[in-house]
């Protein structure tokens, strides 16, 4: 696939030095057997098989077929990119080392039969106090992380994101096969990950204060084992001074994963303005917002999702329009605008992860090597 690289970087004359949200990238990827299409056990050779910086940006899962890499605090879209680019290709390598292939998925898309967790204590009382659950085949996530120390503040633009997240979700949805077939759902991963009590979105808080209570009380009642496992879509992070949004698939090629760090920090940015401005942010049913994220993860961008502010059901290009129109005076502060108008461009064209995968399935009667094939060269495509 023909990539583009970001065109406009950053500057000292394009953006304040206050203003500048910066960024990092979590990523979960497979790793797949390449005949099979099932899920390997191997993340411990591949780990061990990464070297230097790589090695030092790398992470255990939660599961023994899965990695996960994690880029350094970036400003610059540019070098966001290639330190993705970078990962993806070092972790690739050490899973064909190991005799694997690493593939950028939502969820297990043919079956995993090694369930068992990583021999850690925290995983093991995981896996004894949430069961079953704790044994779903694999999925893997995009997180992004936009730099915000001020937790009281981040507490309040998490209350302003709630609205937009369904469309950054569906945005990222790719993960549309389980055991071998199409779920119809374009986000398996977000439907599996609905069994966990403590994933969904991001409640509405008052200030910290009423954010921290709650997390202590959801601990003290056996939902989380600790603070650490706030698995909201939007959550001020437990271990960095960032805002973390967490609701998206893994994206199937750079450029896809590079585009939703950029919509997502300067959404995060408008909301920061928002706040200052004193806008309130909006009451939203809880039910209802559910059923925005139920939506967006079934549909993807082919289909119509709801407007939490206005009610209702609208294409779901409608309201990507409405959030780059949104975002876009923090997109040309960043220095950000250029390269989100190119790729929003090209993902109308080809579509989603979920798309492409559904759209070789009927190019190849169904063959799902020829979609493993696909997706493992559109991972470390750079």
């Amino acid at each position: 696939m023909t990539t583009n690289r970001p065109s406009t970087a950053p500057s000292a004359r394009a953006v304040d030095a206050p203003t500048l949200l910066t960024l990092g990238v979590e990523e979960e990827f497979l790793l797949l057997d390449p005949a099979t299409g099932e899920s390997l056990p191997v993340a411990d050779r591949v780990l061990t098989a990464l070297h230097g910086r790589a090695r030092e940006q790398s992470r255990q899962e939660f599961r023994h077929s899965m990695v996960e890499m994690v880029t350094p605090v970036c400003t610059d879209l540019t070098d966001l990119r290639e330190h993705l680019v970078a990962l993806r290709r070092a972790a690739a390598d050490a899973a064909r080392a190991a005799g694997a292939r690493l593939v950028a998925v939502g969820a297990t898309p043919v079956h995993e039969s090694h369930r068992t967790v990583p021999d850690e204590p925290r995983y093991h009382a995981m896996s004894r106090r949430f069961g079953p659950v704790a044994h779903d085949p694999a999925v893997c996530g995009c997180h992004v992380h936009v730099g915000l120390p001020d937790r009281g503040l981040a507490v309040q633009v998490c209350n302003h994101l709630r609205p937009w997240l369904p469309v950054v979700q569906a945005l990222t949805a790719n993960s549309p096969l389980h055991d071998g077939a199409d779920t119809g759902h374009a986000s398996w991963r977000s439907m599996q990950l609905e069994r966990w009590p403590s994933i969904g979105p991001t409640p509405y808080f008052a200030s910290v204060a009423d954010y921290d209570a709650t997390v202590a009380e959801l601990v003290d009642a056996g939902i989380m084992l600790d603070p650490a496992m706030v698995y909201w879509y939007a959550r001020p992070s437990a271990t960095y001074p960032t805002v973390e949004i967490r609701v998206g698939d893994v994206c199937p090629g750079v450029d896809d994963t590079v585009l939703v760090a950029a919509l997502v920090r300067n959404l995060v940015a408008t909301m920061v303005d928002n706040v200052r401005a004193g806008v309130p942010a909006p009451r939203l049913r809880s039910c209802l917002i559910a059923a925005a994220h139920w939506r967006a993860a079934h549909e993807g961008l082919d289909g119509r999702l709801i407007d939490l502010r206005a009610g209702g059901t609208r294409p779901a290009w409608d309201l990507v329009e409405e959030l780059l129109h949104l975002v876009t005076p923090a997109l040309a502060r960043h220095g950000d605008l250029s390269y989100v108008l190119e790729q929003l461009a090209r993902l109308r064209r080809e579509g989603t992860g979920a798309a492409r995968q559904r759209r070789i399935i009927a190019r190849t009667a169904g063959d799902l090597g020829a979609v493993l094939d696909h997706l493992a060269a559109e991972t470390i495509a750079g």
